[in-house]
Formats: structure tokens, sequence, C-alpha cells
């Protein structure tokens, strides 16, 4: 008879598992890891395969029912995004940790590595790790949809300023850029008084009419018209339309303000000068230096012209002038600006030369003119006013001649402007002489008001060199501290928003660098 060995006995502590017999330590289940594993598979009835849609055009993802959302690869939003698909089959086991698996980005592949737990034979925990792989599949959006068809919109904001000079769509074209609110644009439209923005949705033209009221003085009004109604959902379709009107006032516009608003304004002169047009226009007083912001609902409640047409501007030359350091004032006058001086000066025409007729006149430009100067401005004398309130003016509390700004070689302006700034992508009506020289005249306002170009993202020119300020004629100009490097980051890298953000935080770094 022939004796088998005895099996060898289990060290002190442990136990033979019950179906192998391998010696291990205790557990409920009385079995070693493989066989439990064996008997046990934890991760039955959760996919192993799923599908994501992803939309090419604006880069995001669908997430179930219809929400679309930007998600970075590998990002926390994807990840999310992906266990939410098997959200319900992760609800019997207990999800430990999850993260991806690198694959090449043209694969279309998603790999998500998942740690998970569960309690199974008499209370024994077995933890298990398995892989499931997402298809990424292309879906184009509802709203990549209606830029495509380019005619689909659903809300339309239209934009009107009654005046001839466009300095005030220049700037508001550059607000926007910096605040990034042509993006939700479906199609941009260029017409002769103003700007059309389409849009898909009600609520993005609800913004940007929020945001034009706090930029600019303006009133807006909205209507809609019935497109469709389903009966049996009780659901409307409507397009609507958002009307906004900006005052039709520029910078350097002369103005005549009604007897009652000048008095509310400090006892000011009715005649004043247009420094600067944001979220208010900003008056200044030639006599007295008096300034004074006017808002949206206080024009609209007492409103007012401009006396001339920018093309009337005229040329004079600065005969002689006299700074007034000091001078009184009225009873119940106004704050008066500190970045001018106040100056009395007689002035000739240019084309008048071969004259000795010569005008006398107050101006708030003393602290840049000096005698042989050339300044742009109206002459009130030999004019005739359309206009109700300087009609019913004392003749002599009307100016002969009101200055408006120093004029500088333009040519010479030109070709030493190492700057740029970007442009809407809209579609333009046929450009015209007139156009280039509006916009000629709203970058040399930049050169010499500060307080414009805070708000204004300007970029440097590479492709002109810096010159040397040996040949300065005095002329405005921007500092390098101001420019910003005009960078173009591959959104393949980073995403969309990733790239703006990114770009952002660099204009930024760089401003605070030069700073």
């Amino acid at each position: 008879m022939e004796y088998l060995p005895a099996a060898a006995a289990p060290a002190q502590g442990h136990i033979l598992c019950c179906q192998c017999g391998v010696p291990i330590p205790p557990n409920p289940a009385n079995m070693c890891v493989g066989c439990l594993r064996a008997q046990v598979d934890i991760t039955e009835g959760i996919p192993k395969q799923g599908t994501v849609h992803f939309c090419k055009q604006c880069e995001r993802y669908l997430q179930p029912p219809g929400t679309w959302i930007q998600c970075a690869l590998e990002s926390r939003e994807l990840l999310a995004l992906c266990l939410k698909k098997i959200k319900a089959s992760l609800s019997k086991v207990r999800l430990i940790d999850a993260g991806f698996i690198w694959t090449e980005p043209h694969s279309k592949r998603i790999k998500l590595k998942l740690t998970v737990q569960k309690e199974v034979i008499n209370g024994a925990v077995l933890q298990q790790v398995f892989v499931v792989e997402y298809v990424v599949q292309s879906q184009m959006c509802e709203d990549c949809h209606r830029i495509e068809a380019k005619d689909f919109w659903k809300a339309v904001v239209q934009v009107r300023q009654k005046t001839v000079h466009k300095k005030t769509f220049y700037y508001l074209e550059q607000l926007i850029l910096k605040h990034r609110l042509h993006q939700n644009t479906l199609r941009i439209k260029e017409i002769h008084d103003g700007l059309d923005f389409y849009y898909s949705s009600k609520q993005h033209a609800q913004k940007m009419v929020d945001f034009l009221q706090s930029t600019v003085p303006s009133r807006s009004k909205s209507s809609q018209r019935l497109i469709s109604h389903d009966i049996h959902s009780n659901v409307y379709n409507y397009k609507s339309t958002f009307s906004v009107e900006i005052v039709p006032i520029c910078k350097d516009n002369v103005v005549c303000l009604s007897p009652k608003l000048a008095q509310s304004l400090g006892n000011m002169s009715q005649i004043c000068v247009c420094i600067r047009v944001t979220s208010t226009i900003r008056l200044i007083d030639p006599r007295t230096l008096q300034i004074a912001d006017i808002d949206g609902n206080t024009y609209w409640r007492h409103p007012f012209n401009s006396l001339f047409h920018p093309k009337q501007l005229e040329e004079f030359i600065i005969m002689d002038i006299n700074r007034v350091h000091e001078k009184k004032k009225g009873a119940g006058a106004g704050a008066r600006s500190v970045k001018h001086t106040l100056a009395e000066a007689w002035v000739r025409k240019t084309s008048e030369l071969d004259t000795d007729h010569q005008y006398f006149c107050c101006t708030h430009l003393g602290h840049i003119l000096n005698p042989g100067d050339l300044v742009l401005g109206f002459d009130l004398a030999n004019c005739n006013l359309n206009d109700e309130f300087a009609n019913k003016m004392n003749p002599q509390h009307i100016p002969d001649v009101v200055l408006i700004k120093k004029s500088y070689d333009r040519c010479k302006r030109q070709r030493r402007r190492n700057w740029k700034l970007k442009e809407l992508e809209r579609d333009r009506e046929a450009t015209d002489t007139d156009d280039e020289r509006q916009y000629q005249d709203f970058l040399e306002d930049l050169e010499e008001d500060e307080a414009i170009r805070k708000n204004v993202n300007i970029y440097r020119n590479a492709d002109i060199p810096v010159e040397s300020d040996t040949d300065d004629d005095g002329a405005p100009r921007i500092s390098l501290a101001e420019m910003l490097e005009d960078l173009h980051i591959s959104q393949d890298a980073t995403g969309g928003e990733g790239a703006e953000m990114l770009t952002e935080n660099i204009h930024g770094k760089i401003r605070m660098c030069l700073c």
C-alpha cells in the first residue's frame, strides 16, 4: 500500500482555502483572492464600452440630454462626463479611484481606469481594477447648426447712432473685443448708421444690450414676433429684436445746452465742447474749464445736438496766447478740469493769411498751444447756427471761435505708429475714404486721451520699428508699456476657452512687467 504524504500544515494564524487549499489569512469567505475572483465578478453589469459625442466646430462634448459643455482632454470635467454615463451601473459598487489612460488625440478613443470595491460572500470586500473605453463620435451641436445656416437666428441687437461720425462705434468695437462679447454672435452686419448683432438665443442678446447700456449712453426698446406655435405642447417660437440708440454726440463735438440743463450743471456756459464719450458724456466749458458728466437718462430728458459737422473743422494759426492762471468762480459753479489750462488766444485762419483779420477766443488748450502752432476749430462768427437753443442765446455770449485740438502732421504720425488694433469680423458695406479718415481720427484720439486707452487692448506692431524721439514734433504717442504682444496660441493644444484664458493671463503679465 502506498501512502500519500500529508498536506503541509498551515502556518500559525493562517487557514487553508476551501477551494484550492492554499494557506491564506482568515477571511469571511475562507477563499483566496484568485478563487474569490473566479467565483465572483464585481464588475458584472458595468459596461466596458461607451460613446461620447463631440462637436468639432465649437469643441464641446454632449452631456445628455441636450447640454453641450467645454472640456479639455484628460480634464476633471471630461472625467465627470464619462462617469455620468455609467453612473447607474456604479450604484452597486463603491468607486475608489478613476483616471485616464493615455491615448493618441487623433485615435477618437478615451480610456478610463476604474478601481471599485464590493462586499461579496459572508461580508468579504473584494477590490477590482478594470478599463472602460469610450469612442468619440462627431456630432454638430444646435448652435453650430445655426451658425452654418447663417440666416437662422432668434434674436438681433440693432445698434444705431444718428450721427455722421463713427468714433463711438470704433470705441465700442474695441470694448466688445476686450470683453469677448462677440463670441456668441452668429453674424455681425455693418450698415450705414450702425451694427446688427445676430444671436441664437434671447439671453445672449439681452447680455449684449446690458453691456451696451453700461458702457455708452444709450436707450433701448425690444419687440418680438411669433414664428410658430405648437398647440400640443404649448410651445411658442419667437424672434426678438432689440433696438439700442446711442446718443448722437461724439468726441470733439461743439454742443449747445438748454438753459435749464446748463443751470443744473453748475451754471456753466451753454456752448461746450465734448472731450470724451464713455459711459457718460464729458463736457468742458472753454471759457471757465468747468466740466460736467451727463449720463444717458439726463441726455434723453434734456436732449441737445452737435452744432457742426466734423468736416466743418477749420485750421487756425495761433498769433498770440496768454494763459489765465486764476479765474474767479461764479455762483454755484461746478468742478473744473485740472488737466487743461485756460488761455486767451488771438488766432487767424490759415486760409486768410493774406488778410489782417484775427479772432479772439478763450480756449481750454492752453497747456499745449504756443504762438505759431496750428490748431483745428470751428468758426461760429461766420456761420448760421441752426439750433433752437443757440438761436435764443444772447449773441454776446456766443464765442467767435471754439478751438478743438492741436493739429499735427498726420502722415508723419501714421508712419511712426508702431501699434495696431484688432477688428471684429463682420459683413461690411463698401468702405470709402471718409471711413478711413474717421478711423485715423479715432487712432489719434487714443494717442491723445489716456483715459480712453485704458479700456482698449493695444497691440505692438512688430513690422514698424521703434523710432527715437530726436525728431519728435510734440505729437502724443503711446508708450511700449501700454502695448501688448500680439500672441497667436493654437487652440488644438489647449482648447478654445483654455487658449483665451492663457492669452489673457499672458497679456496681463506682460503689461505688469512693462509697467
